[in-house]
């Protein structure tokens, strides 16, 4: 379990209590966004800096799908997971996680929210790696979770109902 308040945790996820050695290798990782090696290097250095902060995690995600890296987005998304189930005080098996555990229906709830957000991220990249079964039932449990579709999970869900429709139906 993290030595850290909720208060932290909460700030970790806005960028607060990044070690300023890791915020300048995010800051120059985004300046040489296009020169792949550099860029990689610098979000390296700040994941060792600060492996388990919130902004580096949500950095090197960021890059690596628009990257079209998206099996190593798919890692980062699910340490990121892992982590928020811990920061939240969840089951690490997000199947098990139920609608109850956490204030997953509060906008102000910023942990139980970045909870959704990468489990979001975990079934979103399933799908796109041809993994549908597996995006389907994380799909399924966002929205389990997140009855009222605040992080958009049933257009992921209508995007899966249609794969292997003719365009004419």
């Amino acid at each position: 379990m993290h030595d850290r308040s909720i208060e932290q945790l909460e700030n970790a996820c806005f960028g607060g209590g990044l070690p300023e050695q890791a915020e300048f290798h995010l800051r120059l990782a985004g300046l040489t966004y296009q020169q792949d090696k550099v860029a990689e290097s610098h979000l390296q250095k700040a994941l060792v800096i600060a492996p388990d902060h919130a902004a580096v995690l949500i950095g090197l995600y960021r890059y690596y799908f628009y990257k079209g890296r998206l099996g190593e987005a798919l890692d980062v998304a699910e340490v990121c997971l892992m982590n928020s189930a811990v920061d939240n005080g969840l089951a690490f098996d997000w199947r098990m996680v139920k609608q109850g555990d956490a204030n997953f229906g509060s906008y102000d709830a910023i942990l139980p929210r970045f909870y959704l957000f990468a489990l979001k991220a975990y079934g979103y990249l399933h799908m796109r790696l041809g993994n549908l079964e597996e995006g389907r039932v994380a799909v399924e449990k966002l929205l389990e979770l997140d009855p009222g579709n605040k992080l958009g999970g049933k257009v992921l869900l209508e995007v899966l109902e249609r794969v292997g429709q003719d365009d004419d139906d």
